[in-house]
């Protein structure tokens, strides 16, 4: 099997390396890929966003899967463009990728569903702002109606921080969604689904904040890490059961049926599990743990999924332990970010073993030299036969690797190895 993969992170960096592991694939090209990927398969350059150019790129290397990695390219439709050109695309249609790329979508289809999410109003007119302001807190949440990269999202029990945000969005044009706070640790659920077809992975937690102590603004994602020690099985069931199906039923229903990566992204309060957001791709950091953790062929996974035969293939199988992500920032980040400085000790392996470098804004000089070309530069990985041991391994690795301004978050897992995580004994 022959497989392309579109994008340029440390996702699909993952995607790359545990696809190149699968008996079955022969040849796994990325594109446009970065630096890193480069060390392990062909990279391509392509605008990732059109779908004209990647079904070229994939007839012309007679590819048998595509595998769309950002949510942009699918919100615009290229998954559509591959699959008229009669090519297996794993990844929703532009339809069905409106549950990430329209937030009052995604609140439209929990509603008939029956799925517990928080109260939501849209605000697209300055003049409604504070009226609407004034129905929240005293906690708000701030965010953009659409994508945005994790980093569109304000949550602060400041008015006014709240205020300044949604303001910001209205005058570039932006509508604002603005939300119920949701209490309780929050999850990251990535299921595969084909149609009313569920196959759940590991559920992992983001670390959203750029500090340690979930301090400062949000960003992309500074770090993950899977499974949870702290989250129930009988809890994971029910958010597939009552949560995740009832959500794919619902757009089979409205003749749109999601084909590809559902992210449910929740919090478990004590009301049980509620959804903060849904994604409509594989999560980044997330990813690259859970990927790490799989012991299953992904190709065969992702190609049922895309061909409507998920039901069809052997429940994914994992590694025992636990699995970290650390992201190494640059300078500045999630602000502008310096670019062009020389990252040393970031070799990629490819073996995926006790730790591997993932890379993601990075590139290649002229005369050879890795530099920084992104917010988030480098995601580590660290593997271990408990949580304590996959952060040794991470964190060890991330001490050998320089890059001049870069940052990272010191306490990715911690709270879960330390036993301070908690949910309510009913959930």
């Amino acid at each position: 099997m022959r497989v392309l993969v579109i994008g340029s992170g440390a996702r699909e960096h993952a995607l790359a390396l545990a696809l190149r592991k699968d008996p079955a694939v022969t040849e796994v090209t990325v594109a446009p890929g970065n630096a890193g990927i480069a060390q392990h398969v062909d990279v391509r350059a392509v605008n990732a966003s059109s779908g004209e150019e990647v079904v070229a790129l994939a007839q012309e290397l007679a590819a048998d899967l595509v595998v769309i990695g950002p949510e942009v390219p699918l919100v615009l439709g290229v998954a559509d463009a591959v699959r008229a050109a009669g090519i297996p695309a794993f990844g929703p249609s532009a339809s069905a990728a409106r549950i990430e790329g329209s937030k009052a979508f995604a609140k439209d289809v929990m509603k008939v569903a029956g799925v517990r999410t928080a109260h939501s109003e849209i605000v697209d007119h300055p003049g409604e702002l504070d009226a609407a302001l004034d129905r929240f807190g005293p906690t708000w949440v701030v965010k953009d109606d659409g994508l945005a990269a994790g980093k569109g999202v304000v949550v602060s029990p400041d008015r006014s921080v709240a205020r300044e945000h949604a303001a910001e969005l209205l005058e570039n044009g932006h509508p604002v969604l603005l939300e119920s706070f949701l209490d309780g640790p929050e999850v990251s659920l990535f299921c595969l689904v084909d149609g009313e077809n569920v196959v759940a992975l590991l559920p992992a937690q983001d670390h959203k904040r750029v500090g340690d102590g979930d301090t400062g603004p949000n960003t992309g994602g500074m770090g993950a890490y899977t499974p949870l020690p702290w989250l129930p099985e009988q809890t994971l069931t029910a958010i597939v059961e009552d949560v995740v199906k009832p959500v794919a039923a619902e757009m089979v229903a409205r003749g749109v049926p999601f084909s590809g990566l559902l992210y449910a992204g929740l919090a478990i309060g004590q009301g049980g599990p509620a959804v903060v957001e849904f994604n409509c791709r594989f999560g980044d950091p997330e990813t690259q743990a859970v990927l790490a953790m799989l012991d299953s062929p992904l190709a065969e996974l992702l190609y049922a999924t895309a061909t409507g035969t998920l039901d069809q293939v052997a429940a994914p199988r994992w590694k025992d332990g636990s699995a970290v992500t650390v992201v190494l920032a640059a300078e500045n980040y999630p602000g502008r970010p310096r670019s062009g400085d020389i990252i040393s000790g970031a070799e990629s392996t490819g073996t995926g073993t006790e730790s591997e470098v993932l890379h993601a804004g990075t590139a290649q000089r002229e005369d050879g030299a890795l530099v920084s070309a992104g917010g988030r530069v480098l995601s580590v990985v660290g593997q271990g036969a408990d949580l304590a041991e996959a952060r040794a391994n991470a964190y060890a690795r991330l001490s050998g690797i320089k890059l001049p301004g870069g940052h990272f978050r010191s306490d990715i897992g911690l709270a879960a190895e330390e036993g301070r995580i908690t949910i309510p004994a009913a959930v």
